[in-house]
């Protein structure tokens, strides 16, 4: 079981591709509605942390533990179903599918996971509502700006209610002032679903909007001097 009040908890994680430790006995714990900050310099692990916390890379050893259930001897259909079910994902480049609506994005994962279409559509509406592109509901990824892009997905992230949040340097594609409102948006819709965000950044300014800053170096993480 996971320490009281932790939501997920990895211990002892290593991972290597060839003769590069990108993490070297890792740890992390997260609490619902935390907002946790995982920093370092490019190649320190930090990506391979998240994707491993994640379940959708399988560490060579160490625990990932969700509730009660390991993600490490988890098959890989249950990580997916686990994924599709409990978890959001925002990206840095909004990762939205071209082809789709904004509101078919974001009603996307709900879909997946058996939502009726109308009722789909209705929450995906509220959703981007909520985060300031109703109005951009009928449009193309194409056909709206980076901000906008990045807040549809912050919607789809958040529209299926997940728990954990997983944000892997979600501003990078913005300029500050379209960053700092995707990461006001983000982190106030997932305070007020208890939703925990796991959030990977190199900038500080981002940073600052987690609850706890961990820093990854060579494969390692460690709480930063001063953080709650």
């Amino acid at each position: 079981m996971t320490p009281a009040g932790s939501l997920l908890k990895a211990s002892a994680l290593y991972k290597a591709y060839g003769s590069t430790n990108a993490l070297d006995g890792a740890e992390f714990s997260i609490h619902p509605g935390e907002v946790v900050a995982v920093m370092g310099p490019s190649g320190s692990g930090k990506s391979t942390l998240l994707h491993c916390l994640a379940g959708i890379v399988r560490p060579d050893s160490g625990s990932v533990l969700y509730g009660s259930r390991d993600l490490t001897q988890m098959s890989d259909a249950q990580r997916s179903a686990l994924r599709r079910a409990d978890f959001g994902f925002v990206f840095q480049f909004g990762q939205l599918v071209p082809e789709l609506t904004c509101l078919e994005n974001v009603a996307l994962p709900l879909r997946l996971n058996g939502v009726k279409r109308k009722e789909a559509e209705q929450r995906s509406q509220e959703w981007l509502e909520r985060l300031e592109v109703g109005a951009v509901a009928a449009k193309r990824p194409g056909e709206v700006s980076g901000g906008q892009g990045q807040r549809v997905a912050v919607a789809r992230a958040l529209a299926a209610r997940p728990r954990v949040i997983f944000a892997d340097e979600p501003t990078g594609a913005l300029d500050s002032l379209n960053g700092e409102r995707v990461m006001t948006l983000l982190t106030e819709a997932a305070r007020d679903t208890n939703a925990a965000v796991v959030l990977v950044t190199h900038e500080a300014r981002v940073a600052a909007y987690s609850d706890r800053e961990i820093v990854v170096r060579d494969g390692q993480a460690r709480e930063m001097a001063g953080t709650v």
